[in-house]
């Protein structure tokens, strides 16, 4: 998509810091974190929102976040979060899944 400012980072167009690439899947740090650490993984092919994914790729981006995350912070916790809509909080609608740890997080409801 011409105008999508994820499809231009795996594009190259636009840089970012990765922390995991694949042939299908990006994974980066968000520029605008919400805990100690704050990544994004997409899958490379432009979708708006998770209910446009196919299965393979929502598979493709867990078994990237799951390799990651094997890494280091497995230890610590991590939550995934995906927002659907305007409403949700999306401000970029290319899907993408917000990896969140590095610290204890607020829990939800309390």
């Amino acid at each position: 998509m011409d105008d999508c400012l994820f499809c231009k980072m795996v594009a190259g167009e636009i840089p970012c810091d990765k922390v995991f690439e694949s042939d299908k899947v990006l994974g980066f740090k968000d520029i605008y974190p919400q805990a100690r650490t704050h990544l994004l993984f997409i899958h490379k092919e432009h979708t708006s929102n998770v209910n446009q994914m196919s299965g393979e790729q929502i598979a493709t981006i867990f078994e990237a976040i799951k390799t990651h995350t094997e890494e280091g912070l497995v230890e610590a916790g991590f939550r995934i979060v995906t927002n659907f809509g305007s409403n949700a909080g999306q401000t970029v609608f290319h899907t993408h899944f917000h990896v969140l740890g590095g610290e204890k997080l607020s829990s939800f409801g309390s």
